[in-house]
């Protein structure tokens, strides 16, 4: 990757893959999701999700249906509250974190795992990690009539009048909202999180400030 920091290289991009893991989901809808996944593996990218059921598992399994790898972001303690409180799957996951943070203090840790996040469908769970990327000022890329609230997460931004660095992308093509995210995460060569790369570069300045 041209032009990219050195310690870029070191690690594959993780895009995060946030939707809907319950409610109405359509085959369609499923299928949307399982290329989104197929495209991030096809890409040579790590697919992250909250090892959930539902729109997030159809990406993973399409990320590995290429030959892709996956990490998932659980609420759980261990394997065994992952799969028998929060019935959720553990294959084909290539990791696992057991974050033990439970089902909303797992969406910090998922935001944090991507260099990037796509939103698939979504309810109320998919609309608080939405708030928390475009908080941080995260690369968002939306992918529209996916069913859910897929098609408010422009409107919702738009009225919290909050500048904080997020950019929106949105597509109704699974491939194309793909490409055009990672393309623009390496041509701009973004922070994975402006708030958190400003907050950084704060404290570099006031630590040089007082000599410490």
């Amino acid at each position: 990757m041209r032009g990219v920091p050195s310690y870029w290289r070191l690690v594959r991009i993780q895009i995060g893959v946030m939707g809907s893991a319950g409610g109405i989901i359509t085959e369609d809808h499923l299928a949307l999701a399982r290329r989104l996944g197929r495209r991030i593996a096809e890409l040579g990218a790590v697919i992250v999700t909250g090892a959930c059921p539902g729109l997030p598992h159809a990406a993973v399994l399409g990320a590995h249906d290429a030959g892709g790898e996956s990490l998932g972001v659980s609420p759980a303690r261990s394997r065994e509250e992952h799969v028998d409180v929060f019935e959720s799957p553990l294959d084909p996951y290539s990791a696992i974190v057991f974050t033990g943070s439970g089902l909303m203090g797992r969406e910090t840790h998922n935001i944090h795992s991507s260099d990037f996040v796509l939103f698939v469908g979504g309810r109320s769970g998919t609309l608080g990690e939405f708030c928390i990327a475009y908080d941080e000022g995260k690369l968002i890329g939306v992918l529209r009539d996916s069913g859910g609230i897929s098609n408010e997460f422009a409107n919702i931004a738009k009225l919290v009048e909050k500048a904080t660095g997020a950019e929106l992308v949105e597509d109704t093509d699974p491939e194309t909202l793909v490409e055009t995210c990672l393309e623009r995460y390496q041509r701009e060569q973004r922070p994975s999180s402006v708030a958190m790369a400003a907050q950084v570069a704060h404290t570099k300045v006031v630590t040089e400030e007082t000599g410490g």
